[in-house]
């Protein structure tokens, strides 16, 4: 495949100027950010116009309209998945550092991606000096496994914390679980197909902690404030046993290492 990319930083001057001549004689001229939307589609058909006619064939071609802003990005890819049949890469350039470029590139690609528009993702973040560019990746995956298209690694649910939770200790066991989970997913992979879908829920009092549990394949609910030291755990739905003393941690991590053997090894399949 050839990826054929169209960055409005840098757009043919010559299309430019003919399209936008074009805009002010129109009885009906488009305002300047709308007329730059279409310039971006209008380029990147017309690149790939000229790809397939020194050759190459129409479904070795992905389309790829770089936008810095949310709205400019959805508009264009709408655009083009409304007047043409090729793969589309999707990416929100220049899209900044830590949450911000997080949260913007997580809002553009989810509009398009719940709509069926794209093909390829790309995130784009600004690293800090000397990260990891592995954070794109990981932001990604994430994005997919969030909407259901795709699932990478269990996933742990975990309330945000109230008055409830005055201890971290949940909050902890949430992060060491997560941290257990993707750890254990180079193994996972190849001995138990299917274990990228499944839920973990760490749950932090009795007040929802038990019903969230439920909804997981596997749960636990930790005391809150003031409640009886104890945790009940929960497997597909149904209370196994209530877990109690300094083990939890242990005693649950435990659990999910036979759960996922007894669900996904070769015995369940």
């Amino acid at each position: 495949a050839v990826r054929i990319g169209v960055n409005w930083g840098s757009m043919d001057k010559q299309l430019v100027a003919r399209m936008m001549d074009e805009n002010a004689r129109s009885v009906s001229p488009l305002e300047v950010d709308e007329m730059t939307r279409e310039i971006m589609v209008a380029s990147a058909l017309e690149s790939a116009a000229q790809a397939e006619a020194v050759g190459l064939d129409a479904n070795r071609i992905i389309l790829s309209c770089k936008m810095s802003g949310v709205q400019d990005l959805i508009a264009v890819y709408e655009k083009l998945s409304a007047r043409c049949d090729y793969a589309l890469h999707l990416g929100l350039t220049e899209a900044g550092m830590g949450s911000k470029g997080i949260v913007a590139s997580t809002a553009a690609l989810s509009v398009l991606l719940q709509q069926g528009i794209g093909d390829t993702i790309r995130i784009s973040l600004t690293p800090e000096p000397g990260g990891s560019r592995t954070t794109e990746v990981k932001v990604a995956q994430q994005i997919l496994q969030a909407l259901e298209l795709r699932s990478f690694t269990p996933q742990v649910i975990a309330c945000p914390g109230c008055g409830r939770t005055t201890s971290t200790y949940f909050q902890q066991l949430a992060q060491d679980i997560q941290d257990y989970l993707d750890a254990s997913m180079p193994r996972w992979r190849s001995q138990y197909p299917g274990v990228e879908e499944m839920n973990v829920a760490v749950m932090g009092c009795v007040v929802n902690g038990p019903g969230e549990s439920k909804h997981a394949n596997i749960g636990i609910s930790l005391p809150g404030s003031g409640e009886q030291p104890a945790a009940p755990v929960y497997v597909d739905g149904e209370k196994t046993v209530t877990l109690k003393g300094e083990g939890i941690a242990v005693e649950f991590q435990q659990i999910v290492e036979s759960y996922v053997r007894n669900r996904y090894g070769e015995a369940a399949r």
